[in-house]
């Protein structure tokens, strides 16, 4: 596909990085001569410098030949004008970043007034994602298929844990079947286990279970599974007052601590029995006094990656029991990240470029059985997706046993009418379900594209 990209900042080389090893077309668009020096040095891509909210620079990137516009530049209504232009210059699909939360509630009216296909909002995203691993203090990460009916939950194994030293093909009876072991990670290798995998103390494995399932699967794990009910957040962000409003509305109680007295006047507003406090939240004493060794979980959502690495190690060690989540806007190092004694990781940049790319293989096949859902796993080694069955093929009514599916591939769970399953060799997949597929192959599009 054809793609122009208006908007060079990290959200938007994030986005070009991961569509161009998609094998598409890239055009990037950016008023910064700097800026696309920094995405044109490492992306095969052809860079525009201009306003990319002009005909003429538009036309200098061959919008005739665009099957997809995406603006992500850093002012929102500068997204909307530029998809409406793009609109009435004949491209057929756009994409904007709206992140002002004044918009939040009026998103799909805008949505739709301007036919834009997709309205993105990375920060609120990343909150509700966030809000999910505080919700569940004893998992890793928390990702979401079926319309929230099945979950990917990812932990560490502890020395207590009962898997921790067992066959997976042991580990059966142990989940009872309402449970599959889909992945683990491994001292920076990633494996799709078979039977005879022995699993370690320190892997970090990921599983598939019902969403009604993942408490029982966390206290059975031997992990923390009560919900967090004092919650800091160091860092006044944009994601910092989306997760505070998601929290406090689950009843959570909720600190914001933002060094900026301007801004704290703005979340004091907007946030309704929230405690702002106006701190720098790198100041130990400040955090001990207000009793962060005794919170439920601390999420780090500051200005610069280091300090929220420093503030979440911190966290960790006078509060070993809290659930600590770190956001890290640099993708790079992530080898030495992997290495740090941290809960969970929060990359908004990355899970952006992951909604985008998974709307762009919808579009390859609108028809078809294509991506409802994508998730990148152990960085970009392997995805987990969410394929809807759209219409009969060769996969339909055949047991799964008798499919010749690519190596490296599972089919994981099949949600069908309401009901989850966990397949076996004798289920077969029928138009309508849901079927969620772990793979270390990169870009299907269709369902179909799991066979040989």
């Amino acid at each position: 596909m054809n793609i122009i990209i208006v908007g060079c900042g990290r959200v938007g080389r994030s986005i070009t990085d991961q569509l161009n090893t998609e094998g598409h077309s890239i055009t990037v668009i950016d008023e910064s001569a700097e800026a696309l020096e920094k995405v044109a040095d490492t992306q095969n891509v052809m860079a525009i410098q201009g306003n990319g909210a002009t005909c003429r620079v538009l036309e200098e990137a061959e919008i005739g030949n665009c099957d997809l516009l995406i603006a992500v530049t850093a002012t929102d209504e500068l997204n909307l004008y530029t998809c409406l232009l793009a609109k009435n210059m004949g491209v057929t699909s756009t994409i904007a970043r709206v992140r002002n939360p004044e918009y939040i509630s009026d998103i799909s009216m805008i949505r739709e007034n301007l036919k834009l296909s997709l309205a993105i909002n990375p920060e609120h995203a990343c909150a509700s994602e966030i809000s999910r691993m505080v919700k569940y203090p004893g998992a890793v990460k928390i990702s979401s298929f079926a319309k929230g009916m099945v979950d990917f939950i990812k932990i560490r194994l502890s020395e207590k844990s009962p898997i921790s030293g067992k066959r997976v093909a042991d580990c059966a009876s142990l989940l009872k079947g309402a449970v599959r072991l889909v992945y683990v990670e491994r001292e920076g290798e990633f494996y799709i286990p078979n039977g005879d995998f022995v699993l370690r103390t320190g892997d970090m494995v990921s599983f598939v279970a019902p969403s009604s399932a993942a408490a029982k699967l966390l206290k059975l794990m031997g992990t923390l599974s009560n919900k967090g009910r004092s919650v800091f957040i160091l860092g006044g962000s944009k994601i910092g007052f989306y997760l505070a409003k998601i929290l406090r509305e689950a009843g959570v109680n909720v600190k914001i601590i933002e060094k900026n007295p301007l801004r704290c006047e703005t979340l004091s507003e907007g946030l309704r029995g929230v405690m702002i406090i106006n701190a720098d939240a790198m100041d130990e004493d400040l955090l001990l006094s207000e009793h962060i060794d005794r919170a439920d979980g601390v999420v780090c959502l500051m200005d610069t990656d280091e300090e929220n690495l420093l503030a979440s190690l911190y966290a960790k060690q006078v509060n070993p029991k809290a659930k600590v989540v770190t956001e890290l806007g640099n993708l790079k190092f992530s080898s030495v990240v992997d290495t740090l004694p941290l809960d969970s990781v929060i990359r908004p940049k990355q899970l952006t470029g992951e909604y985008i790319v998974r709307y762009v293989r919808g579009m390859q096949n609108t028809v078809g059985n294509n991506v409802e859902t994508m998730y990148k796993v152990s960085g970009d080694r392997a995805e987990a997706l969410e394929f809807l069955v759209r219409e009969d093929s060769a996969l339909t009514g055949v047991p799964l046993s008798r499919l010749n599916l690519k190596n490296d591939l599972q089919i994981v769970c099949i949600s069908r009418n309401g009901k989850v399953i966990m397949p076996g060799g004798g289920d077969t997949i029928e138009k309508g379900d849901r079927v969620i597929v772990v793979t270390k192959h990169k870009g299907l599009a269709d369902l179909r594209d799991i066979l040989k």
